[in-house]
């Protein structure tokens, strides 16, 4: 696939995680309980209890919702606090991933030189990688701790067992297309920056020489019967055998003479 192609669908992929994860922070039913609606009565009263990183909630069947902000910053919920923190800093890293990359690609006339462009593609590739696995870890956080409750084989009065909400399903999948656009960046440049080091054939026994002492060596020819090739550093001189001597062919007019 051409190389613009793959950089402009690791663009698309890259930032429409960082969105969803982006629109998780606003989003309400990060859990969520529900309580009644069973019995035989005709009159079916339901009420649901439900979170997010803000506030926690209670709506009734009448579709009135009361909800009680969380306190100040110090005194959040030590998990709830986390959770923020390691979104926060996910999408900042994000965000920088997504600039950086915007100008390191090869469908941009913006960032400078080839190379520069591609190391700049690079370093958005890392700042994506290291923002989806903070962004990660803080919905694995959160899960974990919804997950610890809820299975739990005994809780107290007053505690409730909540389940997973949508937008916990939606950060994560927007985890996945960041790390999936991150690694489309680094497969197109991967080989600019750390390229393979070759070995270069020099001498007709077997002898092998390495990229670095590429600029000793010269090649020298005597006459028409042969080609020498040598190193700099070696005192005696050597034939290749990759060239061997060929007899020249006389002509009539020579052997007349």
């Amino acid at each position: 696939m051409n190389k613009r192609l793959i950089q402009i669908l690791g663009f698309l992929t890259s930032s429409l995680g960082w969105t969803f994860v982006l629109c998780t922070m606003a989003m309400d039913y990060w859990r969520i309980t529900q309580l009644g609606g069973q019995g035989g009565s005709f009159i079916i009263r339901v009420a649901w209890y439900w979170s997010n990183l803000w506030k926690d909630c209670f709506t009734d069947s009448t579709a009135v919702t009361n909800c009680r902000d969380f306190p100040v910053l110090w005194s959040v919920t030590p998990f709830v606090q986390g959770v923020r923190g390691l979104l926060m800093c996910g999408l900042t890293l994000g965000f920088f991933g997504v600039v950086l990359c915007f100008l390191g690609m090869e469908c941009t006339y913006i960032g400078g030189a080839d190379k520069t462009k591609d190391k700049m593609l690079f370093a958005g590739a890392v700042f994506h990688v290291v923002g989806g696995v903070s962004d990660i870890s803080a919905y694995c956080l959160y899960i974990n701790r919804v997950a610890r409750t809820t299975f739990a084989p005994s809780i107290g009065p007053g505690v409730l067992r909540y389940d997973l909400g949508p937008p916990i399903f939606l950060g994560l999948v927007g985890c996945f297309l960041i790390l999936v656009g991150a690694m489309f960046y680094a497969v197109t440049v991967y080989r600019v920056i750390f390229p393979e080091s070759k070995v270069i054939y020099a001498y007709g026994d077997g002898t092998y020489m390495s990229p670095g002492t590429r600029g000793q060596t010269y090649a020298g020819y005597y006459g028409q019967y042969g080609s020498y090739l040598g190193s700099g550093r070696s005192s005696s001189s050597k034939i290749s055998k990759l060239s061997q001597t060929t007899p020249t062919k006389m002509s009539e007019r020579d052997a007349f003479v």
